[in-house]
Order: structure tokens, then C-alpha cells, then sequence
């Protein structure tokens, strides 16, 4: 269009289907198909890359944060399925450390409650934690959704059952009893 405001809107359009269900259908676009097909025995064990440093480091008030812990249950998930190869270890990474950084900031909120003091009026404000925490949980959903589109377009089985993503909550609520 002549004033720009034209074209395909990014995300528009029919979704990609998954490939197990392409096919479990048949391949009815008749292109092509990647399938990763694999025996447990066949599989080249490929090790875990190491967490970074910032990812074991001690929080503030001296508790270890969860990341590390995320990044293992995250890739085993993704190497039981085949896909580990798939997800570039920074995503990973960077997962990890949003999910650990959105479980401090409720755990703060447990502590510290709803509510803040102005530092120079004293007057009741809203807790930074709480939009500190929506900001961490939208991020660490955008990085979930990448990481499971990229296994789900690739599984050549269909998958269910437990997902890390789950076991965060789990955990969550795991620390807020003590």
C-alpha cells in the first residue's frame, strides 16, 4: 500500500500444525516431512551444557535461587524427547533465570506483603514486587511458548504428561510453606 499500513500481520495466518499430527494424518500437504524418528538405543547421549555462574549465584538474602534447578528439569524434558539439540542453551538459560527471578519476586511478596511505604512521603504504595513478578511471569510464558512450539513442530509422537512449566508452580507453592 502506497501509506504503509498494509500487509501481513505478524502472527496472522493459520498455525503451524504439529508434526506428529501431520503425520498421524497422512501428510495431506504432500510436502516433504522432517521426522524425528529415533530408538533410546540409538541415541548419542548429549550431556547437559553446564549452568552459567549468575545462575548458581546466592540471592541477596543468602537462599539459592531455583534456576539451576529449572534448567535440569528443563533439559532432561527436552532431551527424553529428542529436541534438546533443537533449543539453543542461552533460551535456555535465560528461561531459567526468568522463572528463578519470577519465584524471588513472589516469594517477596509473601514476605512483604501487597502494600509498600513512599521512601520520602510514608504513604501506602503498591508493592514493586507485584509488577516486578507480572513482568518476570509474562516473560518466562513468552520463553515457555518458544521453547514448546519448537519441540512440538519437531516431536514426531505425540506427547503428554508432566511438563516443566508445571513443576514451577508446584515449587512455588512448595517455598511459601517454609
Amino acid at each position: 500500500m502506497a501509506n504503509g499500513h498494509g500487509g501481513a500481520r505478524i502472527g496472522a495466518g493459520q498455525k503451524k500444525k504439529p508434526l506428529a499430527e501431520k503425520l498421524q494424518n497422512g501428510n495431506p500437504g504432500h510436502r516433504p516431512l522432517e521426522a524425528i524418528t529415533f530408538e533410546a538405543a540409538d541415541l548419542p547421549s548429549e550431556t547437559m551444557p553446564p549452568p552459567k555462574e549468575y545462575m548458581v549465584a546466592r540471592q541477596k538474602d543468602g537462599k539459592d535461587t531455583v534456576a539451576v534447578d529449572v534448567y535440569e528439569n528443563t533439559w532432561k524434558w527436552l532431551q527424553e524427547r529428542g529436541c534438546s539439540h533443537l533449543i539453543p542453551a542461552q533460551v535456555l538459560e535465560h528461561y531459567a533465570q526468568t522463572v528463578a527471578r519470577w519465584v524471588q519476586c513472589e516469594e517477596a511478596i509473601t514476605t512483604f506483603g501487597f502494600l509498600g511505604k513512599h521512601p520520602t512521603t510514608g504513604a501506602p504504595i503498591p508493592s514493586p514486587f507485584v509488577s516486578m513478578s507480572q513482568g518476570f511471569m509474562k516473560q518466562a510464558n513468552n520463553l515457555w511458548l518458544i521453547i514448546f512450539q519448537t519441540v512440538k513442530e519437531n516431536c514426531s509422537t505425540p506427547f503428554d504428561g508432566t511438563n516443566p512449566q508445571d513443576d514451577v508452580m508446584e515449587r512455588l507453592l512448595r517455598t511459601r510453606r517454609g
